[in-house]
């Protein structure tokens, strides 16, 4: 048995856990609030922010895991280095998850490192600084915080009227305290997708059928696997997708998102060290493995022989329509009474307008019709909380 610490301990460190747990794994899990959707199914917890090192060091120096899972971005990244070098597994590694957590060292590492394909960008730290860099690039542009996530802090800007909002938010949005933003080229894509690689300890690099989603401010709200691709397309996702974490070094499961343009060109967008939101969908048994069980058996550095296209499957959030520490009344009778749905609700124990709080399987035969797939799991959530995936928040 392994001990091992989770940082952050949301919705898809509640699944990790699980698998952890199936497997027989004594998880500690660690979030800033208490009773996180991961506390609930773990084995202890610790309630702290990660951002303070010696906080993050004591729990470690308290705790002596075997593993460091990390599933969050406002963690002290530099201190798992230390840990790392102490005989502490680090997942991926300590490398890649301290470029990860910041879009200028994964950006650069891809663009310039690489000579990988990614939209044209710039930092900023002022506004003054800012401004250049936008009309550098030219309008419409893409703003985020360099630390963030779920969409937090991104904005599009369209014109010189839309410069002041937009840093303003992106400097106040970004996690942890990094006040930097990065400004990219708009990209006039066809489509976005997900690829879930994962790279092993013994065992040759695997990816996941990709996966179609669609976002809203940077924010997921539906995804569908299999998404439609060329079978030059996915080889260049792959090719991308290999490259990025060969170089991060590391085993696990990463999500590497792109954007696949209107001329059928694959544009490297991001990437996470750890299970995807969009991934949720791999819980309709779309595959064999679910992400959170991939990304569990790469951790422990168990062989993972291959990754199948069991079904078509299709997701949708549950987002909360109010602002309220107290329980919401879901409805999951009309999801129970549709045949091959299923419903996962996060537990969370203080909800806002917009926060998803749960999501909407569904899943066919592979071959279906994926619309009407997607149409179905959009309208079941709807049913659990009365909103819509895509309301504003």
């Amino acid at each position: 048995m392994k001990k091992i610490l989770l940082l952050g301990s949301g919705e898809l460190g509640k699944e990790f856990v699980i698998a952890a747990k199936r497997a027989g794994q004594y998880v500690v899990a660690c979030d800033q609030y208490d009773h996180a959707p991961a506390m609930q199914v773990a084995d202890e917890c610790e309630v702290f922010s990660m951002l303070d090192g010696d906080a993050l060091a004591a729990v470690v120096g308290k705790h002596r895991p075997d593993i460091i899972v990390p599933e969050i971005e406002a963690i002290r990244t530099e201190r798992l280095f230390e840990f790392e070098k102490a005989g502490i597994q680090v997942t991926p590694s300590a490398r890649a998850v301290n470029f990860t957590m910041n879009r200028r060292a994964i950006r650069d590492l891809a663009s310039r490192d690489l000579g990988l394909r990614t939209a044209k960008y710039h930092y900023a730290r002022t506004f003054d600084d800012f401004k250049r860099a936008a009309e550098d690039i030219g309008y419409p542009c893409v703003v985020k915080p360099l630390m963030s996530s779920s969409g937090h802090g991104q904005s599009y800007v369209y014109n010189e009227n839309d410069l002041q909002e937009a840093f303003r938010e992106a400097m106040e949005e970004g996690r942890g305290d990094v006040k930097e933003v990065i400004i990219e080229e708009f990209i006039d894509f066809d489509s976005e997708f997900t690829l879930l690689t994962v790279t092993q300890k013994n065992g040759p690099t695997l990816f996941c059928p990709p996966i179609g989603h669609v976002q809203k401010g940077g924010d997921y709200r539906e995804s569908w696997m299999p998404c439609a691709l060329s079978e030059d397309a996915l080889r260049s996702a792959e090719h991308i997708a290999g490259e990025v974490t060969k170089a991060l070094t590391g085993y696990g499961l990463w999500g590497v998102e792109f954007f696949l343009t209107k001329q059928g060109e694959v544009i490297f967008s991001e990437l996470s060290p750890r299970p995807h939101d969009t991934g949720m969908v791999t819980l309709s048994h779309c595959t064999n493995l679910s992400e959170f069980e991939l990304h569990f058996r790469a951790v422990m550095g168990l062989t993972i022989p291959a990754i199948h296209l069991e079904h078509s499957g299709a997701s949708a959030v549950i987002l909360s329509p109010v602002d309220t520490a107290e329980p919401l009344d879901y409805n999951l009778n009309d999801v129970c009474a549709a045949d091959r749905a299923r419903v996962r609700l996060f537990g969370k124990p203080v909800a806002h307008v917009g926060r998803r709080m749960g999501v909407v399987l569904c899943y066919d035969e592979v071959g279906c019709d994926i619309s009407a797939l997607r149409d179905k799991a959009k309208h079941l959530a709807q049913t659990v909380l009365g909103t819509d995936p895509y309301m504003s928040k």
